[in-house]
């Protein structure tokens, strides 16, 4: 299963930056996650969890395996913005959109 990446930076980004950032984010999310065939499934058992639970689960309220899916991408998720954005980013210096294959 594949994924799609947005990654949503300034408009005046160059494209070569655009897809050197791109590139980082996805080595980092990959890597951290273990390996690119990964990326889909970890991110779509984060979206089911995070339907269930709210935006911001209770990770008492989950079980252990939604806890340890909860917090593998989190932690992927950080390292791959840090990878683009640096350990100090903001909120408002971008974000990304992963798309699923249908």
């Amino acid at each position: 299963m594949s994924y799609t990446l947005k990654l949503y930076v300034p408009d005046d980004t160059p494209p070569g930056q655009r897809q050197a950032a791109e590139r980082r984010f996805r080595e980092a999310l990959e890597a951290a996650l273990g390996d690119a065939a990964l990326v889909a499934p970890v991110y779509s058992a984060y979206l089911a969890i995070l339907g269930q639970h709210g935006e911001t689960p209770d990770p008492e309220a989950l079980t252990v395996d939604e806890r340890t899916v909860l917090e593998h991408w989190q932690q992927a998720e950080s390292a791959a913005l840090e990878a683009v954005f640096g350990p100090h980013r903001h909120l408002d210096e971008g974000g990304y959109e992963i798309v699923l294959p249908a």
